[in-house]
Formats: C-alpha cells, sequence, structure tokens
C-alpha cells in the first residue's frame, strides 16, 4: 500500500506547482527601468459598510502581489480612511460602522502593506473631529504609529507634531533615492493645514539637502472636480487652517522645487470626470507644478454605492527621469476574466503624462 501513496504524493509534487493561481491581470510597466507609485483615493465609502470592506483590502493586498512587478517604491492614500472619526451613534442612511470598525477596517487593510513597502496617509476632514472635523482630535496616530510598518525606518527624514502636538505621520517627508530619477521627496500634510506646517514644509524643501530633489506634496483638500478649481473657504469648523488656494499661495507657489500636487477630498455622482482633476501652474520661479486630485468614492454607485469600484493609479516614473505616465486600474475588475476588459479606464482624465521640469 505504501508505494501507491508514494506515487499519489509525486504526482502532486509535480502537478501542484504548475496549477498555481494564476495572478489576477498582473499589470506590468512599459519600461523595466521604471518604477512606480500607486495612488489611492479616498477609501472612507470602502470602511464604512462592513459589505465593502474586502473591497479595499483587495486593493492593498493587490499593491503588495506586485510591489516587485511594478517596482513599486510608495503607495500614495489621499485620506479619509473612515466616514466620521470619533462616533458610536449610527446613521444607517449613510453606514453601518462604527467609528472603531472603520478605523480597524483601514488598519487592516494597510496591513496588507507592513513591511514591505512605504504607505504614505494625507489625512481628511473625516479623519478628524467627531464626524466631520469639529476640531481637531483624531485616532490616526493610534492606528499608524511609526513602529507598525519598518520601511519607514529608511525613509522618514522629517516631521512636525499635529494639532494636538503629538507627533505623528500625519505631517511628515519622506525621502527616495531612485535610479534615473536621483532624489523624490514626498510630504504630506494634515487636512486644512496650519501656517505653522505650511512654514515647516517650505523651510524643508528650501534646505540645501532637498533643494535639488524632486517634490511630491500631498494635503487632502487642494483641488475641486472636473474644473480643478483650488479648494477656498470651505466650511469646516476645525482652526486653524488653509484651504486648496492658502496651501499654494503660502507653500506651492513660492516653493521652487514642488513639481507635483496630490489630493482627494472632492467629487459628486455623475461622470468619471466627476472624481478627479488635473491642472498645470508655473510657480514663482517659471517652473511647472502638476496638480492632480483623485477621489473615486462615489464611481461605484454613487455615496452609498460600493466605496469605489476598486479604482486606484499607477504613476510610471520612466527611466528619462521627467516623465510621469498615469494610468487608472481596478483590481476588483482586473480579478476575474469575466470582468477583465473593464479594469482600464483610458479617457484622457484616466491616461495621461505629466513632464516634470
Amino acid at each position: 500500500m505504501k508505494k501507491p501513496i508514494l506515487f499519489f504524493w509525486a504526482v502532486l509534487t509535480f502537478i501542484l506547482p504548475t496549477l498555481a493561481q494564476q495572478r489576477a491581470d498582473q499589470q506590468h510597466l512599459e519600461n523595466n527601468e521604471s518604477f512606480s507609485m500607486i495612488v489611492l483615493g479616498d477609501p472612507q465609502g470602502y470602511t464604512k459598510y462592513d459589505i465593502n470592506q474586502p473591497i479595499f483590502e483587495l486593493c492593498t493586498a493587490w499593491i503588495a502581489d506586485n510591489i516587485d512587478n511594478l517596482n513599486i517604491k510608495a503607495v500614495l492614500c489621499t485620506g479619509d480612511l473612515v466616514e466620521q472619526n470619533e462616533n458610536i451613534t449610527m446613521n444607517r442612511k449613510m453606514l453601518n460602522q462604527t467609528s472603531e470598525e472603520m478605523w480597524e477596517s483601514a488598519s487592516r487593510s494597510f496591513a496588507r502593506l507592513d513591511n514591505k513597502v512605504p504607505y504614505i496617509i494625507s489625512c481628511g476632514n473625516h479623519d478628524y473631529g467627531y464626524k466631520s472635523s469639529e476640531c481637531g482630535i483624531t485616532h490616526f496616530p493610534e492606528y499608524f504609529p511609526f513602529k507598525r510598518n519598518s520601511t519607514w525606518r529608511d525613509c522618514l527624514v522629517a516631521d512636525f507634531p499635529n494639532r494636538n502636538g503629538v507627533v505623528s505621520l500625519e505631517n511628515a517627508a519622506f525621502e527616495f533615492k531612485v535610479p534615473n530619477w536621483d532624489k523624490i521627496l514626498v510630504i504630506t500634510s494634515e487636512f486644512a493645514p496650519r501656517d505653522e506646517v505650511l512654514e515647516w514644509a517650505r523651510n524643508l524643501v528650501a534646505k540645501k539637502e532637498y533643494i535639488d530633489h524632486k517634490v511630491i506634496f500631498m494635503t487632502h483638500s487642494f483641488l475641486r472636480e472636473r474644473n480643478a478649481k483650488r479648494t477656498d473657504n470651505e466650511h469646516y469648523k476645525i482652526t486653524p487652517r488653509n484651504w486648496g488656494q492658502g496651501v499654494w499661495d503660502k507653500l506651492i507657489y513660492p516653493s521652487s522645487n514642488i513639481d507635483l500636487v496630490i489630493c482627494g477630498h472632492t467629487g459628486k455622482p455623475g461622470e468619471f470626470e466627476d472624481a478627479v482633476a488635473y491642472r498645470v501652474d508655473p510657480n514663482k520661479a517659471g517652473k511647472k507644478v502638476h496638480q492632480m486630485m483623485f477621489n473615486v468614492q462615489i464611481s461605484g454607485g454613487g455615496w452609498e454605492g460600493n466605496g469605489g469600484d476598486g479604482w486606484l493609479r499607477i504613476l510610471e516614473f520612466m527611466p528619462d527621469g521627467k516623465t510621469i505616465k498615469v494610468k487608472t486600474y481596478s483590481p476588483l475588475f482586473g480579478f476575474s476574466p469575466s470582468t477583465k476588459h473593464l479594469a482600464h479606464r483610458t479617457g484622457a482624465c484616466d491616461q495621461f503624462e505629466m513632464v516634470v521640469e
């Protein structure tokens, strides 16, 4: 009886590797010398309903599976991890999770990336206050402490305390040394950053060790959907504060080396163009500054839909050291052969190039 059993296991040992799962629509770089960064739009629509939460986990699981394939250096999230930062009374017309359950969901999704790749989050209005930025309290530092992701140790180069005087990754800078692009500095900021945060960031990018870096600045509220006007005079109680126009006037315009601004926040049900925006303006030195808003939370059926159909953006940094190719992709659609043909958006607002100077 032993010989048939041994033969059976020998056959399984040979066959099983050939039956391994074929990766779900694995994506590839256009140039094998490129690297990429992934942009995640506001995930609050995923975390506020228990049935939506697996979609965001699928997104981060897909990213983890493609770190080597896409040479991913960082994941950039535009914020609003939760619908309400501190609330136990559930409005069942717009969510079925408590604030604690939403924070746990966001944390669980990003855990897929811990110790594998740096992820950088720009906290949004829903991540503060009770329901929506009535004040500066936030649970973000509790769920996303520095120690949870070992990859931050090698790239975090500066930080600034949050509104509560707590040292947090809400205001932080990360340095990446990459072939052909030399050095990139990614700075993230709290929602509606205070003047002292903008001053910290402005002084940081002007330092000798960073003045020649290509700089990406992230903040939650900066551009409005479709028309790409900068946000101004939003009616949130949180203070002190700066909206998009103030961030431009006090930080982006006077700085000579900020090449790209990434934000989320705005959007409305409608066409996909109502969830994104893009514009280019010269800074004080005459250099072009690319500004991109990406927030697809209403693209999966409106405010109370599935949270965004899994859409994310792949930024491919080409080996010429100046071109960034933007692609919009959904692991949710790419996961199944029957929907794979829907996994790429190729409209003018979905797939384009940015050339930094």
